[in-house]
């Protein structure tokens, strides 16, 4: 909950008058449509679970986002959120970790019935639990602004699983990003979800990290792949995947065509899986980024993981924690031919891995001995690079002048971290602010 002092609801005291029974969802309308108050006939609906309903002590009011929300919490029985009210017209909400409960979500739900302005939801940790998300998915049939969501850690399970998969179905929300991490979704929550992701492709960005998916869920998932033609990134983190599993998911990459962004770290994927990964990097010509850090790989694992690259031609990010000394040099080779390629490894295994570890020598102290000796700035050495003279260059740009100068020599992974320095997040490096910086 925000720290601010809790806002009461400024109708509080207000004697109300006694409208015609109206739907809530008919009623929230009106009121973005027009200063006055509405009455319209309330459709017959008994007893409904899922309707964002003001029952029969529900008030008029005016068309102000404020006043819509500090009535719908009275009605509902809840405290509002300052930091809800205050935020209402920005495009980024943030009510992570907030404490809603089904209830404070069912009154935020109607609340962005009628909102226009925010685009991206942040609700995890909230406790909602099913009965929050039946709230939110009938807002999500109303509201066509409210593009990313993020519902993560909220006690779903099979329940919230089923709620969320028959609204996907519906195939009409203007929902594109969902974060679902952490919900406590096993196997049958992966044979709802999918079944209706291989038909939805409004979906680009799928997040279903610390789950409980083992090997039967990998099966869904591939299956789901094999099909779908929507998703773009898709993060399955932190589950319970090994041999089957991942060489299920690996079928259902053969024949992807969209999915550019894949993060299956710390799952147990282990050799065999890596021999899978091996096979549909030497295939697919759609992923980008490939994270399979913390898998029980080992030197056999990563040496087949080398082969698929060395046909691969869209990998431009491999994640690894550990690997052996011949994948280190076959990537040499594999550089040579895909020079867009960047592996990202924290160390080598192997007898010769203090010469090979030594590469990733702090490139910043080397540049700046390089200055101190030269008397200038690293700010000068940087400017000098730039074909402009000017302190800001596209990453693309700065990554080549980079490997191909020869004032400070430096290897492919010290380029990476000097890029990881000054990178702004914007496809654009800053070295502006090293006038003073030491490393």
């Amino acid at each position: 909950m925000d720290d601010d002092k809790p806002l009461q609801p400024e109708t509080e005291d207000e004697t109300p008058t006694e409208p015609a029974p109206q739907s809530s969802d008919e009623a929230l309308y009106s009121e973005a449509e027009a200063p006055q108050t509405v009455r319209k006939v309330k459709p017959d609906r008994e007893n409904s679970e899922t309707d964002l309903e003001i029952e029969d002590n529900e008030k008029f009011f005016t068309t102000g986002q404020k006043e819509l929300y500090l009535e719908a919490c009275k009605l509902v029985g809840v405290v509002p959120v300052s930091y809800f009210i205050r935020n209402m017209e920005e495009s980024y909400m943030n009510l992570n970790h907030h404490g809603l409960g089904p209830r404070g979500t069912k009154a935020i739900a109607i609340a962005l019935v009628s909102n226009t302005t925010v685009t991206k939801l942040e609700l995890e940790d909230n406790g909602i639990t099913e009965e929050g998300i039946l709230s939110l998915v009938e807002m999500l049939q109303e509201n066509y602004y409210l593009q990313e969501m993020n519902i993560s850690n909220n006690q779903l399970g099979l329940k919230g699983a089923r709620i969320i998969s028959d609204f996907l179905e519906t195939n009409t929300s203007s929902i594109w990003s969902l974060e679902l991490s952490g919900n406590d979704f096993k196997e049958e929550s992966a044979a709802l979800l999918c079944q209706v992701l291989s038909s939805n492709y409004r979906i680009k960005k799928l997040d279903l990290s610390h789950n409980q998916f083992s090997d039967v869920g990998g099966e869904h998932l591939g299956q789901m792949l094999a099909t779908n033609v929507g998703l773009t990134s898709l993060d399955l983190s932190w589950n319970h995947f090994h041999t089957r599993g991942a060489v299920a998911l690996c079928n259902g990459l053969r024949g992807n065509v969209t999915l550019t962004k894949l993060n299956l770290s710390m799952n147990g994927l282990g050799n065999e899986g890596a021999l899978a990964l091996g096979e549909v990097l030497r295939l697919n010509s759609c992923l980008v980024y490939l994270d399979v850090s913390g898998n029980d790989i080992s030197n056999e694992g990563a040496s087949k993981i080398s082969r698929g690259l060395e046909s691969n031609e869209s990998l431009k990010v491999l994640k690894n924690v550990l690997v052996s000394e011949q994948f280190v040099k076959t990537l040499d080779g594999v550089y040579a031919v895909h020079p867009q390629l960047d592996v990202v490894f924290k160390g080598v295994q192997g007898p010769s891995a203090k010469n090979i570890n030594s590469l990733l020598t702090n490139p910043m102290k080397l540049i700046q001995s390089y200055a101190d000796r030269h008397g200038i700035t690293v700010e000068d050495f940087f400017k000098s690079l730039n074909p402009t003279g000017t302190t800001r260059m596209s990453v693309g740009d700065f990554q080549k002048v980079m490997i191909e100068q020869n004032k400070v020599p430096l290897n492919r992974y010290q380029v990476r971290e000097v890029i990881k320095r000054l990178d702004e997040k914007t496809g654009m490096v800053n070295f502006s602010f090293l006038k003073t910086v030491k490393p």
